[in-house]
Parts: structure tokens; C-alpha cells; sequence
């Protein structure tokens, strides 16, 4: 018996050994390749996030910047506010003084004034001339005074106390002004006490005589 007849199994089993692995690892190779395809990412979906992403920061953003320029806006009105109105309860104190002003001017009688010696006369002058500049000084600080008389009623401005029956005068209107009122900015500091017509016409003569918009013009087309 010779040694090739001797080790021809062997060979076989080897060569038989030799063709499974290569099988084995021909069938590794497609898995490989997909589970190497399975981990690379997808631009598309990569570049769809990036923008979605993109976008809900940028809207971050723009809506931070809102609330900051609305911020600003609301600080600046307060400041404002608090620079021009600052003095509004101080203001409407020393109101009463310049309606004691007025008082005590009201109660002295014209002839007594013409009649009256220098002394009283100074005096009465000392007395209009403090009240004038106590107005001024109001002023200064942003009151001023309303003048409501012939102008038509604003219940934001005005209260009236009684109506005066006139057929002359358009009803509505303030004929009367028991104390004075006085604004501040934009706002009423003390509302004008005042008396408003009524039994007049509703609207001034000038104003009904107006034509209507539009009244007169030709539309034929």
C-alpha cells in the first residue's frame, strides 16, 4: 500500500474543510456589506433635520427679540409715566390752594376794588399775581388748565352738576363753570364742575346747514 492511497482521506476531509469556509465566509460577506450600509446615514434625512432644527432656533430667536423690544417699550412708557406724572398728587393738593385763590378774589365786590386805597389795592394785586404763578408752576410740570365754557359736554372731562334750560344754545353745550378742572399729560387731574344746556337745538346751525359726504355729486356712470 503506498503513502498516497494511505493519506487520500485525509486529503479529502481537508479539501472538504477548505470549501466550507469558503462558503462560510461567502455567505458572511453580503451580511456585512448590509450591516455596514445599515450604519451610514442618510444626507437627506441628515440635511431635513439640520433645516428643522435650524428653523425652531431661529424662531427662538425672533421671539426672544419680541419680548425684549416689547419689554423695552413697555419700560420706556413707565418711565415716562412716572417722570410726567410724578407730581400728580402733589399737583391736585395745591389745587385747592389756587381755588382759595380764586375764592378769596371772587368774594371782594368790583366796586369795593375801585373804591379801595393803595393798601388794599397792593394786596389784591399780590393775591391775583400768586395765583397766576401758581398756574404757571403747574404748567411748568404739565398741568394745565381746562377751559370747558362753550365747548360740548365730555363726560371724560367734565361733570356736570345741573342743566340750564336755553333754546339759544345747542344742547349739550357747558354755559356754566362752577371750579375749574385741570389735565395733566393725557390725563383728568380734577374733572371741570360745570352747568350744560339744554332744550336748545341738537346741533349748531352751521354744522345742520353742511352737506351730508358725498351729497350733491353726480354718480351717473
Amino acid at each position: 500500500m503506498t503513502d498516497e492511497t494511505k493519506h487520500g482521506p485525509a486529503g479529502a476531509e481537508s479539501g472538504a474543510e477548505t470549501a466550507d469556509a469558503a462558503t462560510t465566509i461567502g455567505a458572511e460577506a453580503p451580511a456585512n456589506e448590509a450591516a455596514a450600509g445599515a450604519g451610514t446615514p442618510d444626507p437627506i434625512a441628515a440635511a431635513q433635520a439640520l433645516a428643522s432644527e435650524n428653523a425652531e432656533l431661529k424662531d427662538r430667536v425672533l421671539r426672544t427679540l419680541a419680548e425684549m423690544e416689547n419689554l423695552r417699550r413697555r419700560t420706556e412708557k413707565e418711565v415716562k409715566d412716572a417722570r410726567d406724572y410724578a407730581v400728580t398728587a402733589f399737583a391736585r393738593d395745591l389745587l385747592s390752594v389756587s381755588d382759595n385763590f380764586s375764592r378769596a378774589l371772587g368774594a371782594l365786590p368790583a366796586e369795593l376794588r375801585t373804591s379801595a386805597d393803595a393798601g388794599i389795592k397792593a394786596l389784591v394785586d399780590g393775591v391775583e399775581m400768586t395765583g397766576r404763578e401758581l398756574l404757571k408752576s403747574l404748567e411748568r410740570h404739565g398741568v394745565k388748565k381746562l377751559e370747558p365754557l362753550g365747548q360740548k359736554f365730555d363726560p371724560n372731562m367734565h361733570q356736570a352738576m345741573f342743566e340750564i334750560p336755553n333754546a339759544d344754545v345747542v344742547s349739550g353745550t357747558v354755559v356754566q363753570v362752577l371750579q375749574d378742572g385741570y389735565a395733566i399729560g393725557e390725563r383728568v387731574l380734577r374733572p371741570a364742575l360745570v352747568g350744560v344746556a339744554k332744550g336748545g337745538p341738537k346741533q349748531a346751525p352751521a354744522e345742520a346747514a353742511q352737506p351730508e359726504p358725498g351729497a350733491g355729486v353726480d354718480r351717473t356712470v
